[in-house]
């Protein structure tokens, strides 16, 4: 901070606080056409993200679905061709022990056949519900891809119209903080920050300040403009009405 900033008077620091809060009112204007654009073109964008990540794990479902198929259609044929030969074997043998072994061999096959059939009908049954849902999440993607291609186009519209004017306004703001002693900069900007309006400095105007009525003494410490007053209620710095729009009529932006 600039040595001249402390060394100036109450009065010239009141006047200081007065320009800042006004470029910062301009400034907030200038975000407010911006309304709650920036906040929901990242909520659509938070959801299109979402639905990009859930559809590509469809995708990859229905093709582990077509994998896990295919096996089950190939361990059937497997299980069948063993069946067969096992059967042909049953032909063969010399004793009840050897055709028990192969009687358990083809049982154990069929309940093969049995399981991958199963399996096979599971997978049929997911596949309408897992198009379905992957048709829903495709027709939702391209509602959300035209709703915020229209928002980020009104949001560019409205920066191409305002980043000059910001510009210039951030650079003036930077200019008129260096008029500003430290600890009336460090109460001023905490009082922007949980004010929700961010008036941090409000005029003086009959008798009452930001809603609040202001008891006469205080209005007469006011307009002696020799002290930082703070409203009772916010703590809002209150100055004079005259004085907070002669200092506005020389602040050139």
């Amino acid at each position: 901070m600039a040595t001249t900033a402390q060394e100036t008077t109450i009065g010239e620091q009141l006047k200081a606080l007065i320009r800042l809060q006004y470029i910062d009112s301009k400034i907030d204007q200038i975000k407010k056409l911006r309304g709650d654009l920036p906040d929901e073109i990242r909520d659509l964008e938070d959801e299109k993200e979402g639905l990009e990540t859930r559809l590509k794990k469809l995708e990859e479902e229905s093709k582990q679905s077509e994998v896990d198929k295919k096996q089950a259609q190939l361990d059937i044929k497997e299980a069948e061709g063993l069946i067969k030969k096992y059967e042909e074997q049953q032909l063969q043998v010399r004793n009840n022990r050897e055709y028990d072994a192969l009687t358990k061999e083809i049982e154990a096959q069929k309940q093969r056949i049995a399981d991958s059939e199963r399996r096979i009908e599971e997978l049929e049954a997911e596949m309408p519900v897992r198009e379905s849902t992957v048709e829903e999440a495709k027709s939702r993607l391209g509602e959300l891809d035209e709703v915020l291609k229209s928002k980020q186009a009104d949001l560019k519209e409205v920066l191409e119209d305002t980043k000059h004017e910001q510009s210039d306004l951030e650079e003036i703001r930077a200019k008129a903080e260096e008029k500003v002693d430290d600890r009336y900069l460090r109460a001023y900007r905490r009082l922007r920050g949980r004010l929700r309006d961010g008036r941090a400095v409000v005029p003086l105007e009959r008798g009452a300040a930001a809603g609040f009525a202001v008891p006469p003494q205080r209005q007469l410490e006011i307009r002696q403009r020799n002290r930082i007053v703070a409203c009772e209620h916010t703590g809002r710095i209150i100055v004079d009405g005259a004085f907070y729009q002669e200092t506005i009529g020389e602040t050139a932006v």
